[in-house]
């Protein structure tokens, strides 16, 4: 029996932990991360599959000390793996494991290094994504690749929609490569790091909407940021619009060369946003001042039935 130690959050750790189980890996370990009291927790705990499990888990703010290095070294394991785990692990980490050490990443590598690659990939209106699992060295995402599972990003679809697939992508990814590492097989290929880009976290403050963007644009920054993150949003007469659902209803002229001024407006109960570009989104769903918004109480908001955005 092969074992392993485990350093895991969110939902794919959870999943992963588990197809490590079923391929009869032994976790002697795993080390996980404390709940942030001011993050929305929309996803499942790997310290709750721990202890339904009964496997030794930590949660350390540093797993990068002498006694943490210590603790896993005289664990003796084949296999080290980082399954959505949020700090970056050291070289002392990361060679205490004798048959490599591995970590599950959210695309398809070289692809969205970094950090929140499903939200970055939706942002810049990519239209596949997936799951690859690769060596771990002290770069980040820079590791020979392992395996890679890809899946489809529909025009429509949201981050946490996205996120759904990739989980179950890294689940398969996984699975299928874990024969390969179990048996000793290293046939892995390198990365070629020109044919994709590093890009940093994300914060509530990178979804304000820049209302010069296209449609299409402005749409993609909604269906990345929207919940269970923080929203797409545009302060107006120092009230906060929140725009969390949008669809394209029209294209832009492909004739007009000139941007024209951003308007959002009501058409009946609808709300239409007409972009820079000509094309138009229907809003689905927005709040302003903490009040859902409509076509029937825009007037009384805004005291017209549109509005110029800047």
């Amino acid at each position: 029996m092969k074992s392993a130690v485990v350093f895991a959050y969110h939902n794919v750790g959870v999943r992963c932990i588990k197809a490590l189980l079923a391929a009869g890996i032994e976790i002697r370990l795993i080390v996980t991360h404390e709940d942030n009291p001011n993050e929305n927790i929309w996803f499942g705990s790997v310290a709750q599959l721990a202890a339904d499990y009964e496997i030794p888990f930590i949660t350390p703010e540093n797993p990068n000390t002498s006694e943490i290095e210590a603790q896993i070294a005289a664990l003796n394991v084949d296999f080290l793996f980082s399954f959505y785990y949020r700090n970056m692990l050291k070289a002392p980490l990361l060679s205490a494991a004798t048959q490599g050490a591995f970590n599950m990443h959210g695309s398809l590598l070289p692809q969205y290094r970094g950090r929140v690659p499903i939200n970055w990939a939706i942002i810049k209106g990519e239209t596949e994504t997936g799951a690859t699992l690769h060596v771990m060295n002290i770069k980040p995402d820079n590791g020979p690749i392992v395996a890679q599972q890809a899946v489809p990003i529909f025009p429509d679809d949201t981050a946490q929609e996205v996120f759904e697939k990739v989980t179950v992508a890294a689940e398969l990814c996984l699975s299928a490569a874990l024969p390969r590492l179990i048996a000793g097989k290293t046939d892995f290929t390198q990365q070629d790091l020109s044919q994709g880009a590093y890009y940093g976290g994300r914060t509530a403050k990178d979804g304000q909407i820049n209302w010069q963007q296209s449609a299409k644009d402005i749409h993609n920054l909604v269906r990345a940021v929207t919940v269970p993150y923080p929203g797409a949003f545009s302060d107006i007469n120092n009230k906060r619009l929140i725009i969390w659902r949008t669809r394209q209803i029209f294209t832009a002229d492909t004739t007009a060369i000139e941007p024209i001024t951003p308007l959002m407006y009501a058409d009946g109960n609808r709300i239409i946003l007409l972009c820079s570009d000509g094309a138009a989104l229907l809003v689905l769903h927005a709040e302003f001042d903490g009040e859902t918004l409509n076509g029937g109480n825009f007037i009384r908001h805004f005291g017209a039935s549109s509005i110029d955005l800047h």
